[in-house]
């Protein structure tokens, strides 16, 4: 490229005009080749757009077919606490308070926590409080983290996250339950969980 007092051209191409910008000469190469051996192909789009839809759909695909075999890990149970019709963050928060204001405490245990196409099933591991209990995807309406970040402190836990999802109550159209949980082990943190059930399984809902 040539920057000239008369403007710009394709450096050794005395034959091609001057063009005011290179705005100019590079939307006149995509009309005609003149000098160049073809014409000059504009994407449409920023290439670097496309990669990023790309790996986003790459990791997209990944999640949907881990959702179809199911992803699992052990969490604390804490307890459920029936909410009407309350539901999202707030939900979260005054079932968190709920359970952290019980006196004596509720008494918790390890269930293994699986999340699938299907939906979300808990299995009590030891059978303290229940055998095993599922609750079907088009139920399973919000999941997050409590959003006053307060920690579970018993059990030999020194601060673990505590998180919840709401479902709809079984029978009903408008009654929900918050069932609440902490995270048991390090490598399975209260956040990658709650934005597995979110963005994966409820959100796989609602593309559909």
């Amino acid at each position: 490229m040539e920057c000239t007092p008369k403007g710009v051209r394709l450096k050794g191409c005395p034959n091609e005009p001057y063009f005011g910008s290179l705005t100019a000469l590079v939307c006149q190469h995509s009309i005609t080749p003149m000098a160049l051996p073809c014409r000059l192909i504009i994407p449409k789009r920023d290439p670097l757009e496309e990669l990023n839809e790309s790996s986003s759909q790459t990791s997209t695909n990944s999640a949907a077919e881990l959702l179809k075999q199911g992803a699992a890990c052990n969490v604390w149970f804490l307890g459920s606490v029936d909410l009407e019709s309350l539901t999202g963050v707030q939900g979260v928060q005054k079932a968190t308070t709920v359970i952290l204001s019980m006196n004596p405490p509720p008494t918790s245990t390890v269930v293994h926590f699986k999340v699938s196409a299907q939906g979300i099933t808990l299995t009590d591991n030891q059978r303290k409080l229940f055998f095993r209990r599922h609750y079907a995807v088009n139920t399973v309406i919000f999941c997050a983290l409590d959003p006053q970040d307060r920690k579970w402190t018993r059990d030999g836990c020194t601060a673990a996250k505590i998180f919840g999802f709401i479902a709809r109550k079984s029978g009903s159209s408008t009654e929900n339950v918050c069932h609440v949980f902490a995270e048991h082990d390090p490598e399975q943190p209260a956040s990658a969980i709650v934005n597995f059930v979110s963005k994966v399984m409820i959100g796989s809902q609602k593309t559909k």
